[in-house]
């Protein structure tokens, strides 16, 4: 089992809390470390955490625009890839909790966020595992909900810094259905986001950010 005060640093991170210790454990139990340890790995967790993301991340395109089906299955496969996985699971730093035999490579980290999405799921229901997503990657079927940018304004300024800056680094798609990567920074450090609009995308980095400043700091 984790030890009691990583169970509690990573509920923080995550923003949830398990009934389920055993649950939660494995789900940071690589398969490396279950063979040598015999105890349960993330393998299945992460097969049913693969097909509940990709349903939060259909929900959320569906209901951020109108874009065609192909167009939606592009956007979706983007988002739930590997590569923004691996980041935010980093950004968070949860991967430090991640129990593995030898260093664990980068679709070990992209694999937890999805054992952790299973492991939400199971425990706390659909709910609080689009709210976790929504957490991490940025994006909630639930437009509007919390004010990210005055949130990390106020917490950039409480500590004598600088506002946040926002830059646009990508456009793609049609002009009736365009998709806005935006880049925030703010106290040396800097963190991405995308959306249907800009000012979508601009929320989901201050989220990012925020969020990555909370967990450096010990603020989370």
């Amino acid at each position: 089992m984790l030890r009691e005060s990583d169970v509690a640093a990573i509920e923080q991170i995550v923003g949830y809390t398990f009934r389920d210790k055993a649950l939660l454990a494995a789900c940071f139990t690589h398969v490396s470390y279950a063979n040598a340890h015999r105890t349960a790995s993330n393998e299945r967790l992460e097969f049913l955490g693969d097909a509940v993301l990709g349903f939060l991340a259909a929900k959320h395109l569906f209901a951020d625009g109108k874009e065609s089906e192909a167009l939606m299955t592009k956007k979706r496969q983007k988002l739930v890839s590997e590569r923004p996985l691996r980041e935010s699971i980093e950004r968070a730093g949860l991967d430090k909790y991640l129990r593995a035999e030898g260093a664990a490579g980068g679709k070990a980290v992209s694999s937890l966020f999805e054992a952790i999405v299973a492991g939400v799921y199971l425990d706390g229901g659909m709910e609080e595992a689009e709210r976790f997503v929504g957490r991490l990657l940025g994006f909630s079927a639930e437009e509007g909900a919390g004010n990210d940018k005055g949130e990390l304004q106020e917490y950039l300024q409480a500590r004598g810094m600088q506002k946040p800056e926002y830059i646009l680094t990508g456009r793609e798609g049609p002009d009736h259905a365009p998709r806005f990567t935006v880049r925030a920074e703010g106290a040396g450090f800097a963190a991405s986001g995308e959306g249907s609009s800009k000012a979508k995308a601009e929320k989901a980095a201050a989220r990012a950010l925020l969020l990555q400043l909370k967990n450096r700091s010990g603020d989370l």
